[in-house]
C-alpha cells in the first residue's frame, strides 16, 4: 500500500543535511546491494534519530534489532562524554557487518554489540537507559517493550519503528501476523497509564514513548 505522495520522501531528503561521507557511504552501499535493504533506515529516519540523541545526551543507549549497523551509528552521536550505545543483534551475519561498519567509522569503542536473542541479553545489561530504540522482530515488541519500561531512566525515551508497518495497519481488516503484532503493541502502548507517546508519521511511523510515573 503506498500510503505517501510518491514526491514526499525525496524532496525530505533533498532539505535534510546530509551525513559525513563514510556513513554515507555505508548506507549507500547497503541500499544498492543488501538483500534485505528495506529494513535499513532511510537517510532522513538516520538524522531524526541522531538529533534526538543530540538534544537528550544520553549516557546509555539500549538498540534492540542492530541490521548492519546504521541506525546505532545515528544515535551514538548524541552519547554523553563517556556514554555506552548497546545494540543487539539476533543474526551473525549482519552482527558481523555492523562490526565492521562500527570500526569503519571509529565507533567501536562507545557501541557494544551483543549477538544472540534480545529476550536473553536484555536482562544481562544492569543499565538505566536513556534512550531505547525498538526495531526488531514485531512480534516481539510487546515483550521489550515490557523489558525496558522498569529500567527507563526518569527522562528516558523508547523509540519504535515501523508502527504503521507499510500501512498495513490503517486497513479495515488486518490479516498479516507482523501488522497484528504492530497493532497489539500500539494499543498496549496507547492504553498504558503509565506513558504517554507521540506517533510521528515519518517513514514508516516512529512511536516515542515517555514514563510518566
Amino acid at each position: 500500500m503506498d500510503f505517501f505522495h510518491s514526491a514526499l520522501n525525496p524532496y525530505a531528503e533533498k532539505f535534510t543535511t546530509t551525513h559525513e561521507t563514510a556513513l554515507q557511504q555505508l548506507h549507500d552501499e547497503a541500499m544498492a546491494a543488501h538483500p534485505h535493504a528495506h529494513m535499513l533506515s532511510t537517510h532522513v529516519q538516520g538524522k531524526f534519530l541522531e538529533f534526538l540523541s543530540w538534544m537528550q545526551q544520553p549516557k546509555y543507549i539500549l538498540e534492540i534489532g542492530t541490521f548492519i549497523g546504521y541506525s546505532a551509528i545515528c544515535l551514538a552521536k548524541g552519547l554523553a562524554k563517556g556514554g555506552e550505545l548497546h545494540t543487539i543483534e539476533l543474526r551473525q551475519e549482519d552482527a558481523d557487518t555492523a562490526l565492521k561498519n562500527f570500526r569503519a567509522v571509529e565507533m567501536d569503542k562507545q557501541i557494544h554489540l551483543h549477538v544472540g536473542n534480545a529476550t536473553d541479553i536484555i536482562p544481562t545489561l544492569n543499565y538505566e537507559w536513556d534512550l531505547v530504540f525498538i526495531d526488531a522482530d514485531k512480534v516481539g515488541y510487546c515483550t521489550y517493550y515490557e523489558m525496558v519500561l522498569p529500567r527507563l531512566s526518569s527522562k528516558g525515551i523508547i523509540i519504535a519503528d515501523n508502527v504503521l508497518f507499510h500501512g498495513e495497519v490503517l486497513e479495515d481488516e488486518i490479516k498479516g501476523k507482523n501488522a497484528k503484532a504492530i497493532q497489539a503493541f500500539n494499543e498496549l502502548v496507547a492504553n498504558d497509564n503509565r506513558t504517554e507517546q507521540v506517533m510521528v508519521t515519518l517513514r514508516d511511523g516512529l512511536l516515542l514513548i515517555k514514563n510518566i510515573q
